[in-house]
């Protein structure tokens, strides 16, 4: 167990931690969120004994691996794969240790050192160190060729994701990720997922993507005025538990309204309309899950809107058989797209599949190598860009920036609208060059909404965003009146501002006639990782080569009669089979489900709070219903095992 114990801890003069009190269990998969500044990474770093608590006492067991990603990369010259299997401390010792004995073996006559050593690599998977890491490295995007590669070779983004290869290559109890999804793609973030779910010691995650943290978390710890407040469930039932509180304030509950109501006029007023009928369904859907997130937001300090374009012509852009590419290589062959007013498409694809290339051609700023694309005289883009961040001009301020941009506009309403992206006070005349990240993309959002776009292009528009700014964007898109194109590894946003979804894979651009949890199955089935996702296809077919193979041999010399004879008889069996096979199935998917509650209940049961009295009749509960699964579970497997004993001999009757 992590045990946090009123501790207070301070940075320059600003109290980030007071009597603030934490438990982590084993087991537990704690997502750690709060506003930007709040204290998130000082946490990490009290963790990993880069700070130290003014006062208060951070307990680790000191037989607790603790395994954190490091943020910089020196220069290394080794191979990217060397690196990651580097990572496993206990492999490089038990390495260490049989060059020792090797070297004494001469003295060694009957090589208890050689023996020891040989044993100590066993024990550390030795032999499956670079199939682990190759793995690892794969899910991450880095191909068989690209894992031959030097680290220095690799850029930093790149080189971040070597890192977090190398962290999860180590043995640790306590896992401490910050921001990992940062430098990743949507396919890599699925796979991320997929392997955190099966982590078995304690995880802690900071990240702004609520569906990775929805997906991965049992627990939330959410700082907020100098405390850490515990939440059992993922960050959607967070969410709720304190948007139940929040909603008591009647000042929050007006604010929420207003937010819903500004989504319900975009409905109304497009419901009726055949081109926006789609649109208007869309928002629906979307406005009742905001509906019940929106009290959870309220004291977020952002808010803005788009307003509607001067100008909104139906048709916007039409791309026709474009091969797009840089210098003589193609990237993307015969694109053909037709954009109008009210399109909102998402695009998928791994990353390097050409998304970017895409949106920068839409925007004109890489010219198509051969093809049309050709943009309506009332054509007004806003194009967002990772790299629009860096050309801000480093003496601007946000309100001077803004100033230059709209000369015309008052410096009170500037200010204004600043206020609605955080820019609010002294913040407006704060210079540009030491913000952070997530302030320089509020700044080029900001610069966007203003321009009034009919056709907005957006590449991973939340990067830098902290879960408020990507809620408000995401309310703000909800009533776009113009087109959208959007990259991001933000599912949730891609879920809820989008109506189509393109695919970007094998240099061609396509409509993707599915949804995003299909393209997930789809992403972790095509790279080995959802063989349980097939288990059924597979058994069915193991059972009947089974079958074929039997029959293929017990019909060797036999005359044509008899082989049909044989061939009626298999298909009775088959189905008389078929209620022993499907009832198998059954158990299995019900065993799985048994499983997944077990875990669960462990993870419960390691709650101390579970123990206090108030909390009794959930013990009970919880105790009860454990006792009644184990049951269930016991009576399942026994069952499972005599099928199978039926079909096994049901099988060998045709041998």
């Amino acid at each position: 167990m992590i045990k946090l114990n009123q501790v207070s801890l301070r940075r320059g003069e600003r109290l980030l931690f007071d009597d603030a009190t934490l438990a982590i269990y084993a087991g537990h998969r704690l997502g750690l969120t709060g506003a930007n500044g709040c204290g998130k990474s000082s946490l990490v770093a009290l963790l990993t004994g880069n700070l130290a608590a003014d006062s208060g006492a951070v307990d680790i067991p000191k037989s607790m691996q603790v395994a954190s990603v490091a943020q910089h990369i020196d220069t290394v010259s080794s191979v990217a794969l060397d690196f990651v299997v580097e990572g496993d401390e206990e492999l490089i010792a038990a390495r260490a240790q049989l060059q020792t004995a090797e070297q004494s073996a001469v003295n060694d006559k009957q090589g208890n050192a050689l023996a020891l050593a040989y044993e100590a690599l066993e024990k550390a998977d030795a032999y499956t160190a670079e199939s682990r890491a190759a793995q690892l490295l794969a899910g991450l995007g880095f191909s068989a060729s690209e894992q031959r590669r030097t680290v220095n070779e690799f850029s930093g983004g790149w080189r971040m994701r070597l890192s977090l290869a190398r962290t999860l290559m180590q043995r640790s109890d306590i896992l401490l990720l910050d921001e990992p999804t940062n430098h990743l793609d949507l396919d890599a973030i699925i796979w991320l997922e997929s392997w955190l779910k099966k982590y078995r010691g304690a995880l802690l995650l900071i990240s702004h993507d609520r569906d990775f943290l929805d997906n991965v978390c049992t627990h939330i710890a959410h700082i907020e005025q100098q405390k850490i407040n515990f939440y059992t469930g993922n960050y959607s039932a967070f969410e709720a538990q304190r948007a139940a509180r929040l909603a008591n304030v009647q000042a929050a509950y007006l604010k929420q309204q207003s937010s819903i109501a500004h989504m319900q006029k975009f409905v109304d007023r497009f419901r009726a309309q055949a081109t926006k009928a789609k649109q208007a369904q869309s928002r629906l859907k979307a406005l009742s899950r905001m509906e019940s997130i929106a009290p959870a937001h309220i004291d977020s300090p952002f808010s803005f809107q788009f307003t509607a374009p001067d100008k909104n012509p139906r048709q916007l852009l039409t791309v026709a058989n474009v091969n797009l590419g840089y210098g003589e290589t193609t990237i993307l062959s015969a694109v053909k797209m037709r954009l109008e007013s009210g399109a909102r498409i998402g695009l998928l694809g791994a990353n390097g599949a050409g998304k970017s290339t895409l949106i920068k051609a839409l925007a004109g700023t890489l010219d198509a190598m051969s093809g049309e694309i050709d943009g309506a005289k009332e054509l007004n883009i806003g194009y967002f860009a990772q790299h629009q961040l860096e050309q801000l001009r480093h003496d601007d301020t946000p309100l001077s920036h803004l100033s230059r941009l709209h000369p015309q506009a008052s410096e009170s309403e500037l200010r204004n609208f600043l206020g609605g992206f955080g820019f609010a006070g002294t913040m407006a005349l704060s210079p540009v060059a030491p913000m952070s990240g997530g302030e320089k993309a509020r700044l080029v959002l900001a610069t966007l909404v203003r321009q009034k776009p009919n056709l907005l292009l957006l590449d991973e528009p939340t990067n830098h965003l902290d879960l408020q700014m990507r809620y408000a964007l995401n309310i703000a898109l909800q009533s776009f009146e113009g087109a959208l194109v959007v990259v991001s590894h933000d599912r949730h946003l891609l879920q809820t501002v989008t109506d189509e979804l393109w695919l970007v894979a094998d240099g061609k651009v396509q409509p993707y006639p599915d949804d995003l949890d299909a393209y997930a199955r789809w992403l972790l089935k095509s790279r080995g990782e959802a063989a349980a996702l097939s288990k059924e296809q597979s058994q069915e077919a193991a059972a009947s080569d089974t079958l074929n193979e039997a029959s293929a041999n017990s019909s060797a010399g036999l005359s044509a009669e008899e082989r049909k004879a044989r061939k009626r008889e298999e298909a009775k069996l088959r189905q008389k089979l078929r209620p022993l096979t499907v009832r198998t199935k059954a158990i299995e998917k019900r065993i799985d489900s048994l499983e997944n509650s077990a875990s669960t209940i462990e993870v419960e049961l390691t709650d101390s709070a579970i123990y206090d009295d108030e909390n009794k009749d959930k013990l009970k509960k919880l105790l009860h219903k454990q006792g009644e699964e184990t049951a269930e579970l016991n009576a399942l497997e026994n069952e499972w095992i005599e099928l199978n004993e039926q079909l096994e001999k049901a099988q060998q009757s045709l041998s």
